[in-house]
């Protein structure tokens, strides 16, 4: 499959141009038909519970091999949150202990679980962004020591978008025994990962956004060196570890917990979102990540240099290290307003413009934010840059 038959099979692009993949996905019609499957099934009664968990397992196995990964280290979660939550809460001792994390550059879903575990004991060590917003690799190391268990932080910040050195972070947490929890949701499916070679002890991400699925379903991928440390706070029968495929089976009360990452399922699985992803990465493993990665930041370059080009006032995020810039673009001052506002006048003014040019984005943390996947194209970069270019700014 090529990037113009990928792209004709999502509806939602043939009245707008859509740049808010990071807010949230949008349906290849492949995947709804995945949806509709299921649910005829499901009226029909005409597949059984392990028919269905066949999408489960097919999802699982997906994503490992987008992520170059064992199947055995991707357990099936509901979304980030869930993913986040099962590691935060696997640390059974955390009085004295530390974590390491930026709240400067964290989605709050990365920042609530923490402020949760310091009525357990567990110290937040918290770093200061750099003032253009990045994550700032060299302070979070330096704020390590022999208590520390964990070190968080996105791959990609919702806003501004700048990429994680995570080789360098991971690295730092080999050395100490640290573990490394990365919240993959504004990467996953859009940027490439290799955990076969990223120094990732966690990875926790959801089916909607990059990964084109739907949502409550996500993966959280947990290395081998940490199965057998950590404790999963809820246990179901899912995570038990038995001969039988059969979810009524009790078995013995000395259980043996899943020896994989299975052991973080709790209950029955969203089988709808199942059907969706499975369906979802198919589509992205046949582009192909590499693929993916190259056409995504080719656009968003283009993207940003011509807003360089276009824009006076409000100006365009860039950093001094390429290798930090994403597929996210951004306009204005970082946190000059919240959700969908800013106090910048020209950024409610040409969001305005942009909206009615049909050009779907966000606002975040005062930020025009502006995000592309695989079905963008150069089309797409024009039109939002002849938008730009017809703004005229307010006189105050």
């Amino acid at each position: 499959m090529n990037f113009e038959t990928f792209r004709a099979g999502f509806p939602a692009l043939a009245d707008q141009t859509y740049l808010s993949i990071a807010d949230k996905m949008i349906l290849n019609d492949t995947v709804r038909g995945a949806i509709d499957i299921y649910l005829d099934r499901l009226a029909s009664a005409s597949v059984g519970r392990l028919g269905h968990e066949a999408f489960v397992e097919e999802a699982r196995s997906n994503f490992a091999q987008l992520v170059n990964a064992d199947p055995k280290n991707i357990a099936v979660t509901r979304n980030v949150s869930d993913g986040i939550n099962c590691i935060a809460w696997s640390f059974e001792d955390v009085q004295g202990k530390n974590v390491v994390l930026s709240t400067d550059v964290e989605h709050p879903n990365n920042i609530y679980p923490w402020l949760r575990q310091k009525n357990r004991g567990l110290e937040l060590r918290l770093v200061p962004a750099t003032p253009q917003g990045q994550l700032d690799t060299e302070a979070m190391i330096a704020a390590m020591d022999d208590d520390t268990i964990i070190m968080t932080c996105p791959s990609v910040s919702f806003a501004p978008g700048y990429r994680s050195d995570l080789d360098r972070l991971g690295a730092a947490c080999r050395k100490r025994d640290v573990f490394f929890l990365v919240d993959g949701v504004q990467s996953a499916g859009i940027l490439q990962h290799d955990f076969s070679q990223e120094p990732i002890d966690g990875f926790a991400t959801s089916a909607s956004k990059g990964l084109l699925g739907s949502y409550g379903i996500g993966f959280l991928y947990v290395s081998d060196q940490w199965f057998d440390r950590l404790t999963p706070a809820y246990l179901s029968r899912p995570a038990v570890y038995q001969d039988s495929e059969d979810h009524s089976t009790m078995g013995s009360f000395e259980y043996q917990i899943q020896p994989n990452a299975r052991r973080y399922e709790v209950g029955s699985y969203n089988l709808a979102g199942a059907y969706a992803v499975a369906t979802s990465l198919r589509l992205l493993l046949d582009l192909g990540p590499a693929s993916i990665e190259s056409h995504v930041l080719g656009l968003a370059s283009e993207l940003r240099r011509g807003v360089q080009d276009t824009m006076f006032g409000p100006r365009v995020t860039i950093s001094d290290d390429p290798d930090r810039l994403s597929h996210i673009v951004t306009i204005g001052t970082l946190d000059a307003g919240g959700h969908d506002t800013s106090t910048c006048a020209d950024i409610m003014g040409l969001s305005a413009m942009m909206k009615d040019h049909q050009i779907n984005h966000a606002i975040r943390r005062g930020q025009i934010r502006m995000a592309v996947h695989a079905f963008n194209n150069g089309a797409d970069i024009s039109k939002t840059l002849d938008a730009v270019a017809q703004y005229r700014p307010s006189s105050g």
